[in-house]
Formats: C-alpha cells, structure tokens, sequence
C-alpha cells in the first residue's frame, strides 16, 4: 500500500483520492479494502472513480464536483416523445 494515503485520514485532497482511484483501478487494492481502509462508502469511491474517468483531476475537486452535478440538473433529464413513453422506439424531443 505504499503511496496511498494513510487510512486514518479525514480530509480528501485530489491528490489522496487520485492515489485511491488509482490504486483500485489497476488492482492494487480491491474497492472492499479500500472502502473498509478509508471508511468510504462504496457509492463515495465509485463516484471518485467515475469523476476521475470523466474529468481527470478536476473532477476530483469538490467544487468542480459540484459544478459538473450542476450544469447535469440544469440540463435536466431526457424528455422522450409520446410514442416512447407508448412503447415505440425511443425518440427525444
């Protein structure tokens, strides 16, 4: 477990969760033992994970976390026409 944080730490500077994403994602640690390590939940770390996948370091960053979630909500969910929701093909509007 050398270059992963220490498991009693409290506050998750990119850098840490970039160790921890790293280290799952090429099989250093299993998603288990990191979130019994660092006390996360598996929802936390799969949302480091995918941050990370989508956005590189700066979606690892609370405040860009926050802005990405954002600007999703704004655009809000797919609107599907009536023949969709009937059981057609899926068609937006």
């Amino acid at each position: 477990m050398e270059g992963l944080p220490h498991p009693n730490t409290k506050r998750w500077v990119v850098r840490r969760k970039a160790a921890v994403v790293a280290a799952v994602s090429g099989g250093g640690i299993t998603v288990e033992d990191a979130c019994r390590t660092y006390q996360l939940s598996e929802e936390e770390l799969f949302s480091w994970i995918g941050a990370f996948e989508a956005h590189g370091l700066a979606g690892l960053r609370v405040t860009r976390l926050q802005h990405y979630r954002a600007s999703r909500s704004k655009r809000g969910a797919p609107r599907f026409t009536e023949k969709a929701r009937s059981g057609g093909p899926l068609a937006r509007d």
